[in-house]
C-alpha cells in the first residue's frame, strides 16, 4: 500500500505525519519526495548505504550542421530552444526531456546528453527502509526527479512524504498512490490551501483524508469545511508546547509522547479499512 502524505502549504506538519506514521508502522518503507528540501532525515536518523546520481537527457545543438530552421524551436512545447540570428540555443533549465527536438531536426545536428539533476540516497533506521530525492542547488526541475524516486518504492507498506504546494511536482508525487493525507492548520491560510489540495486529489481520483495539525489555534473553518464536503478527519493533532520542542530537537513525536503512538496507529488502521 502506497501512502502519500501531502499539504496545501508548507510548514503544516506534513514531515512530522510522515515520520511519525512510518515509526508507528513498525516495518515501512519511508521516501522521501520533498527534494527541494527533504528533512525526513533530520527525525529518523538513517544510516546511509549508498546513493545514485539521477539524469536527465538535453540537447545539444551542432551548430556546424545547422541550418537554423528553426523547427526544433517550434516543436519545443516549453521554449527550451530558441533560434538567435544565425545560431540556435537550448536552455536546459526549461528543458523537459522529452527529445522531440532531437527528433524533429531534419538535419540530426541535435544531440542528448545527460544533465545532473541530484542524487538518490538510500539508508536504514530500524525497521524503517529510507529513501530520499535531493535535488541539486539551482536546478528547477523537481518532477523528473521526483519520478524516478518513486520507482524504488518497495515493501508492503509505503510512506511517501510530498513536496508542499499543488504543483507539478506534488501531482507526480500523489500519482498512483492508494491514498492521500492531506495535513493541514485551522486557520484560513490553512483551509484556503486544503481546498486547493483536496481539489488536486480528486482530480487524481486517489481517496484521501486529512489530518488537522496544530489543533485549538484558529477557528473551525477547516473542521466545517470538511464536514460540508463529506472528508474524513483521520485525527487532530493538538497544538502543544512538547510537540513543538520535540520537533525543534529534531525528536519524533512518538519518541517525545509514546501515548501519541497510538494515534498513528489509528490512522493507519483506518486508511486500512478505506482502501481494503
Amino acid at each position: 500500500m502506497k501512502i502519500v502524505v501531502a499539504s496545501g502549504k508548507g510548514g503544516t506538519g506534513k514531515t512530522t505525519v510522515a515520520t511519525n506514521l512510518a515509526m508507528a508502522a513498525g516495518r515501512a518503507q519511508l521516501i522521501d519526495l520533498d527534494v527541494e528540501e527533504p528533512n525526513d532525515a533530520l527525525f529518523i536518523k538513517p544510516e546511509y548505504t549508498g546513493e545514485k546520481t539521477v539524469n536527465m537527457l538535453v540537447p545539444v545543438v551542432d551548430q556546424e550542421k545547422c541550418t537554423n530552421c528553426g523547427i526544433c524551436a517550434q516543436v519545443c512545447e516549453f521554449n527550451a530552444i530558441a533560434v538567435l540570428g544565425n545560431k540556435t540555443m537550448t536552455f536546459h533549465e526549461l528543458c523537459h526531456g522529452c527529445g522531440l527536438c532531437a527528433y524533429a531536426c531534419p538535419e540530426k545536428a541535435i544531440t542528448e546528453v545527460p544533465h545532473p539533476l541530484g542524487l538518490i540516497r538510500y539508508g536504514k533506521a530500524g525497521q524503517i527502509d529510507f529513501v530520499e530525492g535531493v535535488l541539486n542547488i539551482g536546478e528547477p526541475m523537481a518532477t523528473p526527479l521526483i519520478r524516478e524516486t518513486k520507482k524504488e518504492a518497495k515493501g508492503e507498506l509505503i510512506i511517501m512524504d510530498a513536496p508542499p504546494g499543488t504543483s507539478c511536482p506534488v501531482i507526480e508525487s500523489i500519482h498512483g498512490s492508494d491514498f492521500c493525507i492531506l495535513v493541514t492548520e485551522p486557520t484560513p491560510f490553512g483551509l484556503w490551501d486544503l481546498k486547493l489540495a483536496v481539489g488536486v486529489v480528486r482530480d487524481l481520483k486517489v481517496p484521501f483524508g486529512v489530518v488537522i495539525n496544530r489543533y485549538g489555534i484558529g477557528d473551525n473553518g477547516v473542521e466545517k469545511y470538511c464536514e460540508e464536503e463529506g472528508i474524513e478527519i483521520l485525527t487532530k493533532i493538538p497544538m502543544d508546547r512538547s510537540i513543538a520542542e520535540a520537533y525543534s530537537k529534531g525528536v519524533p513525536i512518538i519518541e517525545a509522547l509514546p501515548e501519541m503512538r497510538g494515534v498513528f496507529e489509528g490512522i493507519l488502521e483506518r486508511i486500512k479499512e478505506i482502501v481494503r
